[in-house]
């Protein structure tokens, strides 16, 4: 191999990094032991350089001319750094397929994650919807398991005052329940003043409830031995009534008489006008009319 003079010789650096310039290109090296300081490239180091590469142009050319052909072989430092280069360009381009795949990946999985979320919100609102119509099931079973159990025979409270009172006020908001109290302050208190009433209350529930039979039944109990309680009149305009509904106007009548004969003087005005007019339209003959008072003497 053609060895060059001393003054190549000396510039063999120079021509090493002219090599990677026109072999390469444009290449930053890097993971050098030592730092070197960037090279500033001003007006004399250029010119410096041309005349360099002049001379070394000259050179070559001489030494063809002279018949000896100079082979110029690149730097193995060179050659090893181009092999490097061209494993991490490869390494570089596997990086950025395999990051087109992952990022291909999670766009999938982002839109996988998203319909999961579209899809456990909508289960979600259905197990909700499930749970509520179980325990609304669950609630309307046990009701109706307390409205067909036997009805209790013992007072809840000790006193047929406050029975009657609590039997009431449920009775006004609940009035299934409502019915099954007032049936139990009658059982629990046989014979009183509170079971009487109970059974007047338990009739203006069968009422509402369109069982006029039930209410005759409830207003008669009530009723029995004419009692002089505050509700007893209007009680006997209410059997009159549940009479005339279940077609028995003879006994309506009859119990309108007993109206009239028992709690009409004593009865609130509003009271006697509801009488007449439940006579109207039962169709029941004029009540007679009371005797003279008989003049002492």
């Amino acid at each position: 191999m053609l060895k060059f003079p001393a003054a190549l010789r000396s510039r063999n650096a120079l021509i090493s990094v002219l090599g990677v310039v026109l072999i390469a290109g444009t290449t930053t090296v890097v993971a050098q032991t030592t730092p070197l300081e960037p090279v500033q490239w001003d007006k004399r180091r250029l010119d410096q350089l041309d005349r360099n590469v002049r001379r070394l142009e000259r050179a070559v050319t001489q030494r063809n001319a002279a018949g000896q052909p100079v082979i110029i072989e690149p730097d193995p430092e060179v050659i090893a750094l181009q092999g490097r280069v061209g494993l991490m360009d490869r390494r570089l381009g596997d990086m950025e397929a395999t990051v087109q795949r992952v990022n291909g990946d999670l766009e999938r999985l982002t839109f996988q994650l998203d319909e999961a979320g579209r899809d456990n919100t909508a289960l979600s609102t259905r197990l909700r919807d499930a749970e509520g119509r179980i325990r609304a099931m669950e609630a309307a079973a046990a009701r109706e398991a307390e409205l067909n159990s036997p009805i209790p025979t013992t007072s809840p409270t000790g006193d047929a005052a406050r029975d009657l009172t609590a039997a009431a006020r449920l009775a006004a908001t609940d009035p299934q329940r409502g019915d099954r109290a007032l049936q139990t302050v009658i059982l629990a208190w046989p014979d009183t003043p509170q079971a009487r009433e109970a059974s007047s209350r338990l009739g203006d529930l069968r009422v509402s409830a369109g069982d006029h039979a039930g209410a005759v039944s409830a207003y008669a109990t009530a009723l029995q031995g004419w009692p002089t309680a505050p509700w007893a009149a209007a009680t006997t305009l209410e059997l009159a009534n549940a009479l005339n509904a279940t077609d028995r106007k003879t006994q309506a009548c009859t119990a309108l008489t007993e109206f009239t004969r028992r709690y009409a003087e004593a009865a609130s005005a509003a009271v006697r006008t509801r009488a007449t007019e439940a006579r109207t339209r039962i169709g029941c003959p004029a009540p007679a009319a009371a005797p003279p008072a008989r003049r002492p003497g």
